[in-house]
């Protein structure tokens, strides 16, 4: 495949659904070499699109809050492509979209949503640091409105969010000088869970939509996942640190 991302082997976290699958079909498109790493066998989807559409995927059944796991990736993945040049860590815990009062939150739930958000991130950098550093590669993590501006219904998610928007700043700052490039990208897209939630109360995508100066929740594949490309290649070397809001104009002070 040729374009922009022609050549470049990208990992992706959380990838057999929804936002993760739209950033790994766009990547493909554009000419990465993509790893699906995700835990459950829709992964295995995520790839079959990818392939039908004449893209190259595989799938690395992967649970980030695993170390082993993770180092395994990212080894088998430098083994058999030769160079890691981006991580995206779209990964989140199972529990994000469900609202949930503080003092609810279990510590069980709690512990999930560090590990999959927070110690997940932790292990990507440390693993994948020397060949990013070697390929002058990539890394972009997710955050959220609800990471910024915090969140009465889900504090615990808020937390993790905002936490990995200093880990960003910290890395690329830590990281500069191998000519690593780090981002946070703040989506409002499209999901499973939203769908769900639409079907349930077919009166939430019009409340949600009016408050959206473009008029639509965003399309993982077609309006989030080019912007995660553009910062996983060549063009977006003198990005690093910043927080990238791509919602439709929802969250205009962020």
């Amino acid at each position: 495949m040729t374009g922009p991302l022609a050549g470049r082997v990208v990992i992706v976290t959380g990838a057999g659904d929804g936002l993760g699958r739209g950033i790994c079909l766009d990547a493909a498109a554009k000419g990465a070499v993509v790893i699906v790493a995700a835990p459950r066998d829709n992964a295995a989807t995520t790839v079959e699109l990818i392939t039908e559409r004449g893209g190259t995927a595989s799938w690395h059944r992967c649970d980030v809050t695993d170390a082993e796991g993770v180092a395994e990736c990212i080894q088998m993945t430098v083994a058999t492509h030769g160079a890691l040049h981006a991580v995206v860590h779209n990964a989140t815990s199972r529990h994000s979209s469900t609202p949930v009062p503080l003092v609810d939150v279990t510590d069980d739930e709690w512990a999930d949503h560090a590990a999959v958000s927070l110690r997940a991130a932790y292990l990507l950098a440390v693993n994948a640091h020397r060949h990013l550093a070697a390929s002058h590669g990539r890394y972009v993590l997710m955050t959220s409105p609800a990471g910024m501006e915090g969140s009465t219904t889900l504090p615990a998610y808020s937390a993790m969010k905002g936490a990995l928007r200093g880990f960003t700043k910290s890395l690329a700052i830590e990281w500069g000088p191998d000519q690593i490039g780090v981002a946070c990208i703040s989506p409002l897209s499209s999901s499973p869970a939203l769908t769900r939630a639409y079907e349930q109360n077919p009166a939430l995508e019009q409340r949600l939509t009016q408050h959206i100066p473009i008029g639509r929740v965003g399309h993982p594949e077609h309006d989030i996942a080019p912007v995660v490309s553009f910062l996983i290649g060549p063009e977006s070397s003198y990005l690093t640190g910043q927080t990238i809001v791509v919602d439709g104009g929802r969250f205009t002070t962020l």
